[in-house]
């Protein structure tokens, strides 16, 4: 059997660690990644990952911290791999599109909206649906509108349009003397 080497490349620099090497993550991408690899390794050893209440209560206490401090960069390596993979599945459930269409979306709301104008047990939170009701886009209900008409002449037309308008303003021209400035020699 023939032992393939492959060829390498002189004069190019090695980073000192492999973690140098390795692009800037947000922890959301950090997350996916590290249950990518779990999953991978517990598929290939033929071991299930079957988080424990406890596993499920660290990772949504973990999951709660994430959301209340995006900046915040967990330490992953310390938590279980169970822990890991429940807090992924968390992650994906809160950043996955509720609907297609924004168009959806926005029935939703206006169903909503009139359902509890409907049910509302009072005025006051009546009239609160109604205004929100009033500002959805397409209903208006407060919006003050100003329209404007373009038209498209041809460009004679537009050019006899204005000689009549200069015409008229030519008939309404007063002459007003010019007074004569004199000068005084001392």
């Amino acid at each position: 059997m023939d032992i393939l080497i492959p060829d390498i490349e002189s004069d190019i620099p090695l980073p000192a660690r492999a973690a140098d090497a390795l692009p800037e993550l947000s922890p959301t991408e950090e997350l996916e990644m590290r249950v990518r690899t779990i999953k991978l390794i517990s598929d290939l050893v033929g071991d299930p990952l079957v988080p424990s209440d406890e596993n499920r209560v660290e990772a949504t206490e973990l999951a709660k911290q994430m959301m209340q401090d995006p900046k915040m960069r967990p330490e992953y390596s310390a938590y279980p791999n169970e822990t890991m993979a429940y807090l992924a599945g968390l992650v994906a459930q809160s950043n996955c599109m509720i609907v297609e269409e924004l168009s959806d979306l926005k029935l939703y709301v206006i169903n909503k909206l009139v359902q509890e104008v409907e049910h509302a047990t009072s005025s006051k939170d009546r009239i609160s649906a109604l205004a929100k009701l009033g500002e959805v886009d397409g209903v208006d209900a407060f919006k003050k509108r100003s329209e404007v008409t373009m038209q498209i002449k041809p460009m004679a037309e537009v050019e006899k349009e204005l000689m009549e308008a200069l015409n008229i303003l030519e008939t309404k021209f007063v002459e007003v003397p010019t007074p004569q400035i004199t000068q005084y020699n001392e």
